[in-house]
């Protein structure tokens, strides 16, 4: 059975509907976003989170183009590139919002119709990411051990999910650390959840304990997802992955890194930018303050993990080496 957060944003005839992941399990409410500016609110506001926000954005370009509904063509497409420069904006280390955005304007270049170009791009969007997806857990699967134990950090989404099905069907057995990954807690509600939905062995830990459990000999992998890779192989994942990749190296445990591909509009760490969320956030865990109105919050919400700390970067074409990454473009070009 589909795990429930795999299908967490759906399209209907009066808006997108987004499932509130900042309450998930012990609640499974709807978000309805009525409007293109809605859909953005909800991914800034983190009703949606990890690929949550591509597939909200490949929908919510669709709600664009029914707003630009008897625009003459130029003017509608104007409109869809407006919206999706707000999309973009609303979460800027991750660069798959800007893959969601390019998926829908394709459809709409393509067709003569804008709306139905845009849903058709949006289809196309999301059949691509899911495909890529499962190429990508089948490549991590074949790294993992045929019965052991494995630590990640924050919420991979599909990327996880599509490795534990591929390492099942491989035949292998794997437990699962999860950090609890502050403030949104994805790792506890997010992650665990999932990968116990999913009948896997899972123990959730807190975000101070995973260098205890890689000193321990506990796991025989790191992995976690990537928001992005950049070409000299700079890992950009949920602040605390750098921690826990530079424990992992310290105490020879094998990272791996999983992305659908390394971003070639990414030469160096420099070239992604890193978004500060608001100090307050970290003041506050489900919505109760945490912290006294006397201490300021700081809260960079990804870092960066130099390549001499990464194993192995997985994408959907197979494992590389962090200063292999070229290898990936090599030959036939891909719809990145």
């Amino acid at each position: 059975m589909e795990p429930v957060l795999a299908r967490s944003v759906r399209l209907a005839d009066d808006g997108v509907h987004v499932l509130d992941r900042r309450k998930f399990p012990f609640e499974h409410t709807w978000v309805r976003c009525a409007t293109a500016a809605d859909v953005a609110k909800a991914v800034e506001d983190m009703v949606t989170q990890s690929s949550g926000p591509y597939f909200a954005v490949l929908w919510g370009m669709v709600l664009a183009a029914r707003e630009a509904r008897g625009l003459p063509r130029a003017e509608a497409r104007a409109h869809l590139e407006r919206a999706g420069r707000m999309f973009v904006a609303t979460r800027r280390t991750n660069n798959a919002l800007r893959k969601a955005v390019a998926a829908v304007l394709a459809g709409v270049d393509a067709a003569d119709d804008v709306e139905a170009g845009a849903l058709a791009g949006a289809v196309a969007g999301d059949e691509r990411y899911r495909a890529r997806s499962r190429a990508l857990g089948t490549h991590t699967a074949r790294l993992l051990p045929d019965d052991g134990a494995v630590l990640t950090h924050c919420w991979a989404d599909l990327y996880l999910t599509e490795t534990v099905s591929a390492a099942r069907a491989a035949g292998k057995h794997v437990r699962f650390f999860c950090t609890e990954t502050r403030p949104y807690l994805q790792g506890a509600r997010l992650t665990a959840e999932t990968l116990a939905e999913m009948g896997v062995d899972t123990t959730l830990v807190t975000d101070g304990t995973g260098a205890a459990v890689l000193a321990a000999g506990e796991v025989d992998v790191l992995l976690t997802a990537a928001d992005r890779v950049t070409m000299d192989g700079h890992v950009v994942n949920k602040v605390g992955t750098l921690g826990l990749a530079v424990a992992a190296t310290a105490f020879e445990v094998p990272f791996l890194a999983m992305v659908q591909a390394p971003d070639r509009l990414a030469p160096t760490a420099a070239d992604v930018p890193i978004e500060f969320r608001p100090g307050e956030e970290v003041l506050r865990t489900l919505g109760r303050r945490t912290a006294s109105d006397r201490v300021r919050g700081w809260y960079p919400a990804f870092d960066v993990t130099p390549p001499r700390f990464v194993t192995t970067v997985v994408t959907d074409r197979g494992a590389y080496a962090p200063d292999r990454l070229h290898d990936y473009y090599n030959g036939e070009e891909v719809h990145d």
